[in-house]
Formats: structure tokens, sequence, C-alpha cells
């Protein structure tokens, strides 16, 4: 009885102090679990804290008015985007695909060659209106095809052939390593001589024609910089004093673009034997220039035509003279730097040289266009 009792009270005791342990461990247990919570909440804070320190440009909150939703179906926008993505699907297929059209801003950048001179080109570019019939110059007779309207028609086939002869008259004088001087002063037609002379090596002239250049060269012309150059154009040093000694150069081809307003220059060339090549109106003289081209020279896009092309000549003729430079072959005569001659022997010899280069160079162009006229 006695042991029975003893085994009775202590489980009794056992059954009472149970739930206490349990519950004491249960409570250890959650309190450190909500440290740790703590612990790590403290942890993500600071690093927050850390992060928003160091950013330059925090992200901005969003505007609640800017990125308002909005319903597609009654956007103004969306229903026209909707209209035009509604007709290219319907009609897509209707029309045609424009063909290569006019540019003007190729005319300079990229020229046409001589090989390209056409009919439908000149005509393109307005070449064939002349003037009223009450202002024409009777020599141009032979260059108008008829009247319309009352304003004379120039032909165009006349055009051609004489941009033609011009462009082989250009690309002789710049393989023979001559000064070709491009000008033109009207309003417009700076940028087309710029590029006619880069493309042919020559000197361009956009502003007025200081009166006595060429006659009176030495003094208005004599304190501009010269250099002497070797076949292949390289700059070749050691003859400064050689080139004080020199007079003035002066061009061996002159490009007019309006020999209207520039007839004083012609008038130069004319003393001076320098052969010019004019664009010739209907009411403009065509015996002021050496070689005229009939064309309108009130048209831009006519005389950007002509200068490009006559730009284009001259920068085939340089490419012929650089291959024959690097084969040693040189088809001009060398200037020789201080030799004491006579100067007026000199200027005899250079004056005689000047003319048989040039009848030289418009015999062969005279040639070709016999056989290309038969």
């Amino acid at each position: 009885m006695i042991i029975r009792r003893s085994l009775l009270r202590q489980a009794r005791l056992l059954h009472q102090g149970s739930p206490r342990l349990w519950s004491r461990s249960l409570a250890t247990e959650v309190d450190t679990v909500e440290a740790s919570v703590e612990n790590s909440l403290k942890e993500t804070h600071s690093i927050e804290s850390l992060i928003q320190d160091h950013t330059t440009n925090p992200v901005p909150q969003i505007n609640r008015r800017t990125h308002r939703t909005f319903d597609y179906k009654t956007d103004e926008t969306v229903r026209r985007h909707l209209v035009i993505k509604h007709q290219n699907e319907v009609g897509g297929n209707f029309g045609g695909e424009v063909a290569p059209h006019y540019q003007p801003h190729q005319l300079i950048t990229n020229p046409p060659s001589p090989s390209q001179i056409t009919l439908e080109l000149l005509l393109a570019s307005q070449s064939h209106l002349g003037h009223s019939t009450s202002l024409w110059n009777p020599m141009n007779s032979r260059y108008i095809f008829g009247i319309r309207q009352g304003i004379h028609i120039i032909s165009l086939d006349v055009t051609a052939s004489h941009l033609r002869r011009a462009c082989r008259i250009v690309s002789g004088v710049a393989e023979r390593a001559g000064l070709i001087l491009f000008v033109g002063s009207r309003p417009g037609q700076d940028r087309c001589v710029v590029n006619a002379a880069r493309l042919a090596g020559g000197c361009h002239l956009f502003e007025r024609w200081i009166p006595g250049s060429i006659t009176n060269g030495n003094q208005i012309l004599g304190g501009c910089q010269k250099k002497v150059v070797d076949e292949n154009d390289n700059e070749v040093d050691g003859h400064e004093d050689h080139i004080l000694d020199q007079p003035a150069l002066k061009p061996d081809l002159v490009v007019c673009l309006n020999p209207l307003e520039n007839w004083v220059m012609l008038h130069e060339c004319g003393l001076n034997n320098i052969p010019t090549i004019g664009i010739i109106d209907t009411d403009a003289d065509p015996t002021w220039v050496t070689y005229p081209i009939p064309a309108n020279d009130d048209s831009l896009r006519c005389i950007q035509v002509i200068a490009g092309v006559l730009g284009k000549a001259g920068q085939e003729g340089q490419m012929r003279r650089m291959e024959k430079a690097k084969k040693g072959e040189v088809s001009y005569t060398p200037v020789e730097l201080g030799a004491d001659d006579e100067e007026d022997d000199d200027d005899d010899d250079e004056e005689d040289d000047h003319e048989e280069l040039i009848d030289e160079i418009a015999a062969e162009a005279g040639v070709l266009i016999d056989k290309e006229d038969d």
C-alpha cells in the first residue's frame, strides 16, 4: 500500500509539472525568434539608409496624374492611329512608287559627268528658255529654235554640242596643268562655282571682278602667295627668292557663268589672248567669249548643271595628268626659275606657246565634234 501511494503521488506531480515545462520552453523559443527578426529589420533599415545616402539620383515617385489610365476606345490619338492603320491595310497596294526625281543638292554634291549630257537633262534644267523677242541679240539667231508666246526658245541640240565642246576644252587645259578660273557673281552661284573649281583644280570668283586684275595684275595681285610644285603637285621648297621675281599668274582659261555682268573681265581676257567659255542667253553677244554655250543664264538649275559638268570635265583631265605623272610623263613645259633671259623674248615666247596650246586643244575638240556630227 505504501509503495502504491508513493507511485500515485509521483504520477500526480509529473502530470501537474509537465505543462509548465513545455510552456517555459516554448516561451524561450518565441523570444529568440522575435529577437532575430528585430535584428534583421535593424540591419535592413541600416542598409537602406546607406543606399539612400549614396544614391545621387533617387528614384522619383510615380505621379498618378501623369500615369493615370485612360480609355483606349475614346482617346483621339489612338482613334486616328487605328484609322490610318486601317487605311494602309485597305489601300496600301494602290498608287505607285515615286521615280528618281529632282533633288537640288545633287547637282552640287554629285554633278553629272560630260558623258551624261542629254537633252532630257537640259530640258529639265530649263536651258531652252530665252528672253522676250524684244530683247534678243541678232547674233544669236543661229542658236534659236523658235518662238513661243513671245519668248525665244533655244535649240537644245546646239546647247548640247557646244557644252560637249567646252568640256573637251576644259579637260584638255586641265590635262596640260593649265590654270582654270571659274567666275559667277550672281546670287546663288557661289556654291556651284566653288565646287566646279574644286573638281577641276582651279580658282573661283563669286564676287565683283576688280578691273585691271589681268591687265595690271602685278600691282593688284602682286602680293598674292605663290608656290612651286612638281609634276605630282607636291610643293617644292627652296625657291622663295625666285618666286618673288615672278609676275602675277594669269589664268589659261576663264569660265564665265554670267557674261553680262563681267564684260570688263572678258575684255581684259581678250586683250591678253586668254580663251573664255561663257553661257550666252538670247540677249547677250556671243562674240564676247571664245567658246559660247547657248543656254538660259537666269535659271540657277541650268547654271548648276553646266558648272558641274565643266568641273567634272576638269577633274577627268586632272586624273589623266596624274596618271601620266606616275609613269614619268609630263604633258606641259615646266617653268625654269632663276634663268636670266630677256623679258621681251620671254613674253613673246610665252604668248606663242599659249596660243599654240589653245589652238591644239581647239583643233582636237573640233575634230571630235565633226566626227560626232557625221
